[in-house]
């Protein structure tokens, strides 16, 4: 196995990772930032305002987004094996 081949394996595994996970962080970010905007104008300090709000946009980021990530990591463990087969 060359460095090339190895470093193009792990520049694939990082994008997938970082595309994968990217719906999830940027929901979270937005949907956090937009209850601690409101809990800081109205003093409310209840912690399953947090935590409910997020579980629920976190389920509908998957819903909506799901087959989508399941055909990024498709893809990626297709072209993973059909490294390996190469190689050999």
């Amino acid at each position: 196995m060359s460095e090339n081949l190895l470093i193009g394996i792990l520049k694939d595994s990082i994008n997938a990772a970082v595309m994968i996970s990217a719906p999830f962080l940027l929901t979270g970010i937005v949907v956090g930032l937009a209850i601690s905007i409101f809990q800081a104008t109205t003093q409310i300090q209840e912690q399953t305002l947090t935590f409910v709000p997020k579980l629920v946009a976190m389920a509908l980021v998957a819903l909506f987004a799901g087959s989508w990530m399941l055909h990024q990591l498709v893809d990626f463990t297709k072209n993973i094996f059909n490294m390996i087969s190469k190689i050999s």
